[in-house]
């Protein structure tokens, strides 16, 4: 049964719990909802956890704010903390990991932060999107050209080719996505502008962290997952075999490396 606390702001964030036992908050990506995250939310609450897939705000049954800041959303991991018990392990995927990662850095009661290829750019390993890709996404959804939008970020914020996201254009998930694009600046911000790895920041967390790259993924965010085990203070880098940055739909590839690590 779906719950919602109220954060800071007043803004609703609606969660569901898998499980008993220790508290792990999941942190979806880009484009997901609490629905992408319950695969592995399950098998966590099967596993002996308690795990909270929440809706980021602005997605699924969760409110939103007129104004977008990290902060607020910092505020809604702070909210659902203290829901669960007032400390929590988090795990978080792509944008969501850098969102974990930046909320164990403020200093919020975070137990263990798992990060599953954080899209930080490392060095040369590919190209920097804009740093006016935000005011540019943000647009192209005040205009009503959420198609656009998505394509937008699916180029130059992820680097996916042209072919890549034609052919994504004609799968069902595409208008999965349209339906999520006034979320996509939100993650943009998150990853910062030009998405560099922000090493200070990092070196300020002390609690310790497993950062995951899948062993089929893009080499670019491999490079990410080991420079953000490297900055921080109690880091390791682990490699996913089989898998890509599609992960979530493969729970049981995350079982060992997650159980052992959050236990």
């Amino acid at each position: 049964m779906t719950a919602t606390v109220t954060s800071a702001d007043g803004t609703p964030i609606a969660f569901d719990t898998y499980g008993t036992g220790s508290p792990v908050l999941l942190v979806g990506g880009a484009v997901n909802d609490r629905t992408a995250v319950a695969a592995v939310a399950g098998m966590l609450g099967d596993a002996g956890f308690r795990a909270v897939a929440f809706d980021r705000r602005g997605r699924g049954d969760s409110g939103d704010a007129p104004v977008y800041t990290v902060e607020r959303e910092i505020d809604d991991l702070a909210t659902l903390i203290e829901a669960v018990g007032g400390s929590a392990a988090l795990f978080g995927h792509s944008s969501g990991a850098i969102l974990s990662l930046e909320a164990a850095a403020r200093g919020l009661p975070i137990t263990r932060v798992a990060a599953y290829e954080p899209p930080f750019i490392v060095g040369d390993e590919r190209p920097r999107p804009g740093d006016d890709l935000v005011e540019r996404l943000s647009t192209l959804v005040t205009d009503g050209d959420r198609d656009g939008a998505v394509e937008l970020f699916l180029t130059e914020g992820t680097g996916a080719s042209a072919q890549v996201v034609e052919s994504m254009r004609s799968a069902p998930v595409w208008e999965w996505f349209v339906g999520l694009a006034h979320t996509l600046p939100y993650d943009l911000t998150v990853c910062g502008r030009g998405n560099h790895l922000p090493a200070d920041r990092l070196a300020a967390i002390t609690a310790p962290v497993l950062s995951l790259s899948g062993g089929a993924g893009e080499a670019w965010m491999t490079a990410s997952a080991q420079a953000v085990a490297d900055a921080v203070v109690h880091g390791r880098h682990e490699v996913v075999p089989g898998q890509d940055h599609g992960v979530l739909g493969a729970p049981e590839s995350l079982r060992e490396p997650l159980t052992k690590f959050l236990r």
